[in-house]
């Protein structure tokens, strides 16, 4: 694998990494503060961005050793509103800058599973930071936030709220690899 491809997904895996944790963090902090709907939703998108971890990680398999790894991650434990922040931050930093950025570098080195790995995560964080977004709105009106059952795709990490689709548009994966938070 190209180096430069390589030390992408390294970073892709550790920032996904990253926000599954904080992700579960961010999910009790709305759990104590009265939101249970959007501590539900942080922690299915948790496993969403744990996923993607797990994509990047399996698509680096012939890649070995110690490696330094610098990712983008916020930091911060607020109330529930300042940590949708957080989220939808991190989420738009990925849709407009890292992930396109990541999956150009594997299309011009060739690198045919990291593209594929890119566009999972991709894909699944411009839903993310609308999820988040209406949380957030819910919130500040001192509202816990309308949510039926949230799906995770377990190939890709598609993320949506309501039943899951006899085949996943992301992935094409059967309704079967879907995980529900209710």
């Amino acid at each position: 694998m190209n180096d430069m491809t390589a030390a992408n997904l390294r970073s892709a895996f550790g920032g996904e990494s990253m926000a599954h944790m904080r992700y579960l963090v961010w999910s009790d902090v709305a759990a104590e503060e009265g939101y249970p709907n959007v501590a539900r939703l942080f922690r299915a998108i948790s496993r969403a961005e744990q996923v993607h971890a797990s994509n990047h990680f399996e698509t680096l398999r012939d890649v070995s050793g110690p490696f330094l790894v610098p990712s983008m991650a916020g930091f911060g434990l607020g109330g529930t509103a300042d940590n949708l922040d957080g989220a939808i931050e991190g989420e738009t930093f990925e849709i407009n800058q890292m992930y396109p950025a990541y999956k150009e570098v594997a299309k011009s080195q060739g690198e045919k599973q990291a593209n594929v790995s890119f566009y999972y995560a991709l894909s699944a964080e411009k839903v993310h930071q609308q999820m988040f977004g209406q949380a957030k709105e819910e919130v500040l009106s001192g509202r816990d936030m309308e949510l039926g059952k949230v799906q995770i795709c377990e190939v890709c990490g598609h993320t949506l709220e309501g039943e899951a689709p006899q085949k996943c548009p992301i992935c094409g994966a059967a309704s079967e690899k879907y995980i529900t938070y209710e």
